[in-house]
C-alpha cells in the first residue's frame, strides 16, 4: 500500500492483463456481524482485509467472540454469540466504516435491551457529519435506549443504559429510504435477534418515501436467507421478518469479489488500448451471477460503449466504441460504481449526466461536490444539483489541465482519478493521500500499476549519483520512500556480480578480470541475475544477502568489476528494467550520466573524504567489526581515485546535475532538499 503523502500517476498509455479483486466491503463486513450474532461457528474465504473489516473485527472481539485465523490465504473463524451479549459494556471506535456503524448500532441496540448493557459507539470526525438519525429514531421507538452524546441525529451514540428495556414489536417499524439504504439494512440484520418476542405474525418494517440503492438492500436479504432467515418483502417498501426466525450458522461461506471495485478496471479495459496485441481486462472473483447490485456497471459500461463478456466468477472488459458515448442515466442501482461512470465522461463525445444519486452527499464525503471540484480541475465542465450531475470533457487534449486530486479521505475519489492518467493530453495526475484506498483496497494502486504500461520516457528517473560512502545509498531509499517509487542501488548491483562470482568460484581479482574470457564470464553471470530490493533489503536468486553485500570485500570486488565494460553493458538491461510505474529513484556512479541521461531530476552527493571514512567507521563499530578509522580513509581514498579515472563511465557528476554537498547535514536536510528541487519540476 502506498502510504505517502501523495502519488504521482505519470500518463498512462495502454492497459491489458488479468487482476484478482479484493472481497466485497458490503459483503465482508455483513457476513462478519451475522456470524457473530449466530449460534455456532462460521469459517468465512475470501475475506476483505481492509480498514473498514478491521473496525468491525475489533468491535466484535471486544463484544466476546472468538476470532481466529484471516491472514492471507486463510480463512477467517467466528464463534457467535447466539443472541447473547457476554461484554455488558464498551467503548467502540469505527472509523468511517457506515456498513460496521449503523448495523453495530441497531444491534447492539436490541442486545442491550435484551440483556443490559451500555455502549459508546464513534468514528472518526467525518463519521460524526454522517447522519444517523432515522435509524436512532427507529430504535427508540422500538424502546432501544439510544441517545446522542454530540450533535443530535449524528454519531456518537450511548446505546444501553446498564438495564434491560422493554420492547414494543407490535407495530410496524418505520425508517426513511431516502437517506440510506444502510439504516434499512441495520434494522433487518438486527430484528431477527428479537423475532421470538415479536407478534405472530412476524416484524414488520415500512420504508417511508423511496428506498434508494435498492441492490444492497438485495445483497443484505440474500445474505440473510444463508444465515437462515427468510424476510418477505413486499414492493421495496414493507419488509417482515417471521415469528420463527432464528440464525444459524452456513458453517462456510465465501464472500464475492468486490463490485464496485471492478468498476475501475471495467473503466480501465474500456479507455485503454490493449498490450501486445491484447485487448481488454479480465477480472476475477466477480461475475455476472453477482449479488451485488454494482455489477450492473458492467450493463452502464455497455452503454458507453465497453465490450463486455461474463462468466463465472469472471468478467473480461475491452475497448469499443471510441471515443466513448455520452449517456444519461438513473445511477439509483449502483450509487458507488457510479463514480466511475463520471471518469468515464471524460472520455465520452458529449455530455453524460448522472441521476438519482442524492445519496453520494452523505457518504465518506459530499461525493457530488467532491468529484465536480475535482473534475474541473482537469479541464472539465460540470453541472451539479441535490441529487444529479453533468460532465462535458475537455473539448480538445490542449484543453486538459494536470490536477493535483484532492481525496477527502474517500477510497472512491482516490481510485476514480487513477483513470484520469489516461487522458489524451499525457498529462500525469497527483493523487493526495492515496492510502485512503485502505479503506476497500489497500493493493489497488499496486494492481492498477500491475496492469497499466506507459512510455519509458514518461516513468520519472531521479538519478543519486556520487563517490563511494558519501550515503546515496540511503538518500535514495528515503526519497523513494517518500515518492512511493521504486528504488535501484547499482552500487549493489556490483557488488551481487562479485558475491554471484564468488558462488561461482570464480575469482575478481584484477589480474584475473583482464582476462576477455574470464571477464565475459563474469559478465554472463551478471546476465542471468534474479534481483529484487524491498524495503532496504537486497535479494538474489531469492535469498537475501543484504547483509553479505555490507561486507568490505564486496566493495573492493565491486569496484573492480563495475571497470569491466562487458559487466557494465550486462548490466544495463536490468537497470533498465527498474525503470516501473510510478516511478524510480536509482543510485550509484554513472546513473545520471550513463544508465538514465533522461532523468527528471539528477543530483551528485558528495561529501569530504574524512567524513565519509568517519561514517562508515561508525557503521562499521555499530556492527561490531574491529577497524581502523585511517585504514578506511586510505581505501576511500583509493576507491575514489579508482572511480574517477577508469576508462569506461569514470565517477562524475552530469552536466545538469544539481550538486549536494552533505558533509554538515543530516539525512533529513538532505531528503528535504531532493524533494523540494522534485517538486518544483512537477507541473501541480
Amino acid at each position: 500500500m502506498f502510504n505517502t503523502p501523495f502519488l504521482d500517476i505519470p500518463p498512462l498509455s495502454h492497459a491489458g492483463g488479468e487482476v484478482t479483486l479484493p472481497g466485497s466491503k458490503s459483503i465482508s463486513n455483513r457476513v462478519l456481524l451475522l456470524a457473530a450474532l449466530c449460534q455456532g461457528r462460521t469459517t468465512v474465504h475470501d475475506l476483505l482485509d481492509s480498514d473498514d473489516t478491521r473496525v468491525m473485527l475489533q468491535a466484535l472481539r471486544h463484544l466476546g467472540c472468538d476470532i481466529s485465523g484471516g491472514e492471507p490465504g486463510r480463512p477467517l473463524g467466528i464463534t457467535g454469540l447466539g443472541g447473547q451479549l457476554p461484554v455488558s459494556e464498551g467503548d467502540l471506535f469505527l472509523g468511517n466504516a457506515g456498513t460496521a456503524m449503523r448495523p453495530l448500532t441497531a444491534a447492539l441496540g436490541l442486545l442491550s435491551a435484551l440483556h443490559g448493557g451500555r455502549f459508546t459507539v464513534r468514528g472518526i470526525p467525518r463519521m460524526h457529519e454522517r447522519p444517523i438519525g432515522d435509524l436512532t429514531d427507529a430504535l427508540v421507538a422500538l424502546g432501544c435506549p439510544v441517545a446522542y452524546t454530540g450533535q443530535p441525529g449524528y454519531p456518537p451514540l450511548q446505546i444501553g443504559h446498564g438495564q434491560p428495556a422493554p420492547l414494543a414489536l407490535d407495530q410496524p417499524i418505520r425508517v426513511r429510504g431516502d437517506v440510506s439504504s444502510q439504516f434499512l439494512t441495520a434494522l433487518l440484520l438486527a430484528l431477527p435477534l428479537v423475532a421470538s418476542q415479536g407478534p405472530a405474525g412476524g416484524i414488520v418494517i415500512e420504508v417511508i418515501g423511496e428506498l434508494i440503492s435498492k441492490p444492497y438492500i438485495d445483497i443484505t436479504l440474500n445474505l440473510l436467507q444463508r444465515f437462515g432467515v427468510h424476510v418477505e418483502r413486499d414492493n421495496w417498501q414493507r419488509f417482515t421478518i417471521p415469528a420463527h426466525s432464528r440464525y444459524t450458522s452456513p458453517g462456510d461461506i465465501h464472500v464475492e469479489g468486490d463490485a464496485s471495485s471492478a468498476s475501475y478496471f471495467m473503466a480501465l479495459g474500456a479507455i485503454s488500448t490493449g498490450v501486445d496485441g491484447q485487448n481488454g481486462i479480465t477480472i476475477r472473483g466477480v461475475g455476472g451471477d453477482s449479488i451485488q447490485g454494482d455489477i450492473r456497471f458492467a450493463q452502464a459500461a455497455e452503454q458507453m460503449g465497453a465490450v463486455v463478456e461474463t462468466g463465472p466468477n469472471w468478467l473480461r472488459v475491452g475497448r469499443g466504441t471510441w471515443p466513448l458515448r455520452a449517456i444519461t442515466l438513473d445511477c439509483n442501482h449502483i450509487p458507488d460504481a457510479a463514480m466511475t461512470l463520471a471518469i468515464m465522461a471524460l472520455y465520452a463525445q458529449g455530455t453524460t449526466t448522472l441521476t438519482n444519486i442524492a445519496s453520494w452527499r452523505v457518504k465518506e464525503t459530499d461525493r457530488i461536490a467532491a468529484m465536480a471540484c475535482e473534475l474541473r480541475k482537469l479541464g472539465a465542465t460540470v453541472q451539479e444539483a441535490p441529487d444529479w450531475i453533468a460532465i462535458t470533457p475537455p473539448a480538445t487534449p490542449a484543453d486538459w489541465r494536470p490536477a493535483s486530486i484532492h481525496t477527502y479521505d474517500d477510497h472512491r475519489v482516490a481510485m476514480c482519478f487513477s483513470l484520469a492518467a489516461f487522458n489524451p493530453a499525457q498529462l500525469p495526475v497527483r493523487i493526495e493521500d492515496p492510502k485512503c484506498v485502505a479503506k476497500t483496497f489497500p493493493d489497488y494502486f499496486e494492481t492498477l500499476f500491475g496492469v497499466a504500461t506507459a512510455q519509458a520516457a514518461h516513468i520519472p528517473v531521479i538519478c543519486i549519483d556520487g563517490p563511494t560512502a558519501s550515503g546515496k545509498g540511503t538518500l535514495a531509499a528515503e526519497v523513494a520512500q517518500a515518492l512511493g517509487y521504486h528504488v535501484l542501488d547499482s552500487g549493489a548491483l556490483y557488488r551481487l556480480v562479485g558475491l554471484a562470482a564468488r558462488q561461482a568460484n570464480l575469482s575478481t581479482h584484477a589480474d584475473d578480470l583482464a582476462r576477455p574470457q574470464h571477464a565475459e564470464r563474469v559478465a554472463q553471470l551478471a546476465r542471468l541475475m534474479d534481483v529484487r530490493f524491498e524495503g532496504g533489503r537486497v535479494w538474489l536468486h531469492g535469498q537475501e544477502v543484504s547483509d553479505t553485500l555490507r561486507e568490505e570485500w564486496a566493495g573492493m570486488a565491486a569496484s573492480r568489476v563495475s571497470a569491466l565494460p562487458e559487466v557494465r553493458q550486462a548490466l544495463l538491461q536490468l537497470q533498465h528494467n527498474f525503470r516501473q510505474l510510478p516511478g524510480l529513484v536509482a543510485d550509484g556512479r554513472d546513473m545520471g550520466t550513463v544508465v538514465f541521461p533522461d532523468a527528471a531530476l539528477k543530483v551528485f552527493l558528495t561529501a569530504s573524504a574524512r567524513q565519509r571514512a568517519e561514517r562508515r567507521y561508525q557503521q562499521l563499530i555499530d556492527r561490531g567489526e574491529k577497524v581502523i578509522i585511517q585504514d578506511l580513509l586510505r581505501a576511500l581514498e583509493q576507491r575514489d581515485e579508482q572511480d574517477k579515472t577508469r576508462q569506461h563511465a569514470p565517477l562524475k557528476p552530469a552536466q545538469d546535475a544539481l550538486q549536494l554537498d552533505n558533509s554538515e547535514q543530516t539525512i533529513e536536510q538532505s531528503v528535504a532538499l531532493v524533494l523540494g528541487w522534485w517538486r518544483s519540476k512537477q507541473p501541480f
